[in-house]
């Protein structure tokens, strides 16, 4: 039971960020609620890798690779996306844009990892693109108008960790995940911090919404759905977490309507019907005795994790 619900358990958490971050921005600013984000992962997830005894990366080379990984999976991506949602993005809408990740990495893991598209795929980025186009277009015009650099900066977002997950299928493979998610978050700290500091001006209320952002954030976001990801990595099983990406953005359009009363036409929940079922398509996986999606957050082959942590053992 527990195997079958872990991939519908993560998931689940994973949509709560573009509400979390809707819930933090009124209190604090993006980049420094993340910082201290970061630094709080660190600080648990670190000695947690320690217990285990997790295997540290031996060559600077591999650190180097694994800090800038870190950089762009959680410093770009999660700096970008909280920053277009503080400057008008609607959280659903965010969502929907920071899904079309594993579009995407179809679209270029061709000419760089040898991975052809398939009609399949090539059929699923044309709908993900349609669907986006319907969603995003109608608010970029009316009164209520999204900028267009925000929406800009949220794309940025997406292709940063679209860019961070083709980087660690191809330099990061063997590392020990244990270690290589403290490293991870240990760059987008280097990252943040001086980018903060010349961004935004930094502003941090500790009021009940921000100290429960903060814990949801660190303990169910980095720690319990990263340490679930970890489980299903080693039991091949990533996959079927991968071919459920697709739900992220209607759950957390749900969660945004709820939560700050953010509405969809009808168009656009057409668009975003689109779009799931072109990531779905993307995420599409024929039976196989061993899984080999690929998890949009971290880019590994099941069969390659798998054979990571029993080398590990």
């Amino acid at each position: 039971m527990i195997r079958l619900l872990a991939p519908v358990v993560f998931v689940a958490l994973w949509s709560t960020g573009w509400v979390v971050a809707g819930i933090v921005i009124p209190h604090a600013s993006p980049l420094a609620f993340l910082i201290l984000r970061y630094v709080c992962a660190i600080a648990l997830l670190a000695p947690i890798a320690f217990a285990l005894k997790a295997h540290w990366p031996s060559e600077g080379r591999v650190w180097a690779h694994a800090l800038v990984n870190g950089a762009l999976l959680h410093g770009v991506y999660l700096g970008g996306v909280w920053w277009a949602i503080e400057h008008g993005v609607p959280s659903g809408v965010s969502a929907l844009i920071a899904a079309l990740q594993p579009l995407f990495t179809a679209l270029v893991a061709g000419p760089l990892v040898g991975e052809r598209l398939g009609l399949k795929k090539g059929l699923g980025v044309a709908l993900g693109m349609a669907g986006v186009a319907a969603v995003v277009a109608p608010k970029l015009a009316g009164v209520d108008a999204i900028p267009a650099w925000p929406v800009a900066i949220n794309v940025l977002a997406m292709l940063a960790v679209t860019a961070a997950t083709l980087h660690q299928k191809r330099s990061l493979v063997g590392v020990d995940l244990r270690a290589l998610a403290v490293v991870q978050y240990l760059g987008a700290l280097v990252f943040t911090v001086p980018v903060a500091a010349f961004a935004e001006p930094i502003r941090f209320a500790m009021t009940l919404e921000t100290g429960f952002a903060l814990a949801w954030s660190v303990i169910a976001l980095s720690i319990v759905a990263i340490f679930l990801m970890l489980a299903m990595v080693e039991r091949g099983e990533v996959s079927r977490m991968s071919a459920l990406i697709f739900l992220v953005p209607p759950l957390a359009a749900i969660q945004a309507y709820v939560a700050f009363g953010e509405r969809f036409s009808a168009i656009q929940m057409v668009g975003m019907a689109l779009a799931a079922l072109g990531v779905l398509l993307v995420n599409a996986q024929a039976p196989a005795p061993s899984a080999e999606g690929c998890i949009a957050a971290n880019g590994l082959d099941d069969e390659d994790g798998s054979e990571t942590l029993r080398r590990q053992a």
